[in-house]
């Protein structure tokens, strides 16, 4: 397990939020990975009580699946090879810029991510000349659009897919998500993708959201559950591609087994020519 002190070359290191879980590290220790702290072990401990400990994990693990097909698609299917991953979470097995890389050894992917942590830990990663990482806030989205390194890697007038799995569930309606999404959508150019899960609150229990809600109590981020109906509209100007918004589990399902479970719902979309 990680120590409660870490070193960091990024100067955003001493805003590291030790003190509180952060959903970053929170999904990395329900991942089985190794990059969190006792307080986001702790948290996780509230949610595995509250909810059950399998539950939370296969919800983590189904994600991920999710993830790792979408991003196979988007570069063997749709031939794109730019990938902005917003609020990337900690490095594990299968990221992004691996599925991608595999696709084509010149694809590009920049992770962004609000917990500095990230970045320290995916130092590794800068030893690529096609991957970089930056400390930025989603809900600001100008400070992952006009980052340097987001400008020096990504060419918006060419097709870019915009990740954001498992992230909007941390933005609240004050933070405007649907602006969020327009201001990437207004960088891409057509036949650009986004790529987005959701927890929701379809299928689910009072008492399990309700456990949801007591886990992330306390983080450096509020969570929000939405509906089917509202997570669709973030896909506004966008077409979305089969089989549509559903669970992850059931987006082009492959060889590679996905936990089911009715915590979630994600889609892919393919920007409209005339938005």
């Amino acid at each position: 397990m990680a120590e409660e002190t870490h070193s960091v070359d990024d100067n955003a290191h001493a805003d590291i939020p030790l003190g509180q879980p952060t959903a970053a590290r929170m999904y990395d220790e329900a991942l089985g990975g190794k990059d969190h702290f006792e307080v986001d072990r702790a948290a996780n401990a509230r949610l595995y009580r509250l909810i059950g400990e399998s539950q939370v994990r296969s919800t983590a693990m189904e994600n991920r699946r999710f993830l790792g097909r979408v991003v196979e698609y988007l570069s063997k299917e749709r031939g794109i090879r730019q990938f902005l991953d917003v609020g990337s979470g900690l490095p594990t097995v299968r990221n992004t810029h691996e599925i991608a890389l595999e696709a084509d050894p010149d694809a590009r992917v920049v992770y962004a991510d609000i917990d500095p942590i990230v970045a320290a830990h995916g130092q590794a990663l800068l030893r690529s000349g096609t991957t970089r990482v930056i400390t930025a806030d989603m809900r600001d989205p100008a400070s992952i659009l006009g980052h340097p390194t987001t400008l020096e890697m990504i060419d918006f007038d060419e097709p870019v897919a915009v990740l954001f799995i498992a992230v909007f569930h941390f933005v609240t309606a004050a933070d405007d998500p649907a602006g969020i999404v327009a201001a990437f959508r207004d960088m891409q150019a057509p036949g650009s993708c986004i790529a987005l899960s959701h927890l929701t609150t379809d299928g689910m229990s009072s008492e399990e959201q309700k456990g949801w809600h007591a886990g992330f109590a306390g983080a450096t981020v509020p969570l929000v559950l939405r509906d089917q109906g509202a997570i669709r509209s973030l896909f506004e100007g966008y077409d979305l591609v089969e089989p549509g918004l559903v669970r992850p589990w059931q987006w082009r399902p492959g060889a590679l087994d996905s936990p089911r479970t009715a915590s979630l719902f994600g889609a892919v979309g393919v920007k409209q020519p005339s938005v």
